[in-house]
């Protein structure tokens, strides 16, 4: 009899975690129950209940579901990617009880493998013949967002199992069709079956070398060498930390300037001063840093300032609701939308609305779609809901943490007053004449002053209260 009630398989997208659950469904009395808690749906994709349990009630509560998995066999589990639910992590991490097994494939693969599989719409296959191939162009930006996002989540885990005393199981990619690898997890379970064969349904995608897969390869080999990493393949044990998003970092053309965004802030306005300060054109800034580049731009930029700059909390609010949620455009995440309006029940429209359009979307109907969000975010930036706490809307305390574990931005400046602090910050780098800051509000910015009233207010702080109390915060109006 296994010494554990249940387990939990950690994992990411393209790590070969569709193969490992179906070898573990060949044991004897094991069940693994696919991504039971995955936000978008209930286990496997256009799945809604699993056990009983449907979405709205697994939102509400998860552990309902947990607790079914757990008497669902002998021995059951799921499999669980960073932007799951993290209630249940929390709850499977401190539980000795409950078995770890930790799948990983050296991320660069992982990485061509899903942007081929969001081009193909393939993320199976049973049939060699109907393998669908293509090549992707490598953008360095979004494999470096990619890498620290799953480094973070498996140092997270990683850590957590040290301090409480627990062990996992290790399993890589490419022992996922060895049958002694497989057995010997079975071993680690306590179970008593064992595998003669492997699942042999499942094939491998994309099995042509990285040459044949990516139009840029030798872009690629040049950015990867910039990367400043030990082992790719060992992230569980030895990557660093990378949570100061330095991607997102921008540094004036000529003179030693670096923005460190807080996400949804006066982005664009900054953007054009610090071209504006060297005479150059913004295309001219200096973007997507690594940790190896920015050293190097800071060692030959001397001085150099770094900045960062808080925007009241309803105001940014404001901003990642219209960027990310209520409008269509290149910040919006759909699935994230489409929860809001189905679980959380806020009252926004199918289709992204005319904001010019009063008759078609008012001021009332804005005010009650953002009063909404307001207190959907309390929830979330309170680790009570399945959804990911975004960038765009984490507290901004949260962010300048992250950014101090790269270096403290020399100075953390405020939106409104801007203007004085840009002026004070050029004479710093010796530029007297400074130019002018053009404005900095959000582009709707209009439709948050025809709707602000106190319940806006209150709502805000709610979700906000550290950063209302360490920056001193007062009311927006």
């Amino acid at each position: 009899m296994s010494r554990f009630h249940s387990f939990i398989l950690l994992a990411e997208m393209r790590t070969g975690s569709n193969l490992l659950e179906a070898n573990i469904n060949k044991l004897g009395g094991v069940s693994c129950h696919g991504e039971a808690f995955n936000p978008s749906f209930v286990a496997y994709p256009k799945v809604d209940e699993l056990l009983g349990v449907d979405r709205e009630t697994r939102e509400k509560d998860p552990h309902v579901l947990l607790s079914k998995i757990r008497e669902s066999d002998e021995l059951a589990g799921f499999r669980f990617f960073h932007d799951h639910d993290p209630r249940i992590l929390n709850t499977c991490i401190d539980d000795p009880l409950c078995a770890k097994i930790i799948l990983t494939r050296n991320p660069l693969d992982s990485f061509i493998s899903w942007k081929i599989a969001q081009t193909t719409g393939q993320w199976k296959l049973t049939n060699a013949t109907h393998s669908k191939a293509t090549t992707i162009t490598f953008d360095p930006a979004a494999f470096e967002t990619h890498l620290e996002t799953i480094q973070a989540f498996q140092i997270r885990v990683h850590r957590a199992l040290q301090i409480s005393g627990q062990t996992a199981f290790y399993i890589n990619y490419d022992d996922l069709r060895d049958v002694d690898v497989l057995n010997g997890l079975a071993q680690f379970l306590g179970v008593e079956a064992r595998l003669s064969n492997v699942n042999r349904k499942l094939k491998k995608q994309n099995p042509e070398p990285l040459e044949q897969k990516v139009e840029n390869y030798a872009e690629m080999k040049a950015a990867l060498a910039r990367l400043d990493r030990f082992d790719l393949t060992q992230t569980p044990n030895f990557e660093p930390n990378r949570g100061p998003a330095i991607p997102t970092y921008i540094a004036a053309p000529k003179c030693g300037l670096v923005y460190m965004p807080l996400r949804s802030g006066p982005d664009r306005a900054v953007r054009k001063w610090l071209a504006d300060i060297d005479g150059a054109q913004t295309s001219a800034l200096i973007e997507n840093f690594t940790q190896k580049s920015l050293r190097a731009w800071q060692d030959a930029h001397r001085p150099h300032r770094s900045f960062a700059v808080l925007r009241h909390p309803l105001a940014r609010a404001h901003a990642a609701f219209c960027d990310r949620i209520l409008l269509n455009g290149p910040q919006n995440v759909p699935e994230i939308r489409a929860n809001l309006i189905r679980v959380h029940k806020l009252k926004i429209p199918e289709r992204a609305p005319d904001l010019y359009d009063q008759s078609g979307y008012t001021h009332q109907d804005h005010k009650q779609a953002f009063l909404g969000f307001l207190r959907f975010l309390k929830t979330n930036l309170s680790g009570q809901t399945s959804i990911r706490v975004d960038p765009s809307w984490a507290s901004q305390l949260n962010l300048l943490q992250g950014m101090a574990q790269f270096a403290v931005p020399d100075l953390v400046l405020r939106e409104d007053r801007l203007a004085d602090d840009f002026r004070n910050l050029a004479r710093q780098m010796g530029i007297n004449d400074s130019p002018a800051l053009g404005d900095t509000a959000h582009r709707w910015q209009a439709r948050l002053d025809a709707i602000y009233d106190q319940s806006l207010e209150d709502a805000v702080r709610n979700a906000y209260a550290r950063d209302y109390t360490s920056f001193g915060f007062e009311n927006w109006a």
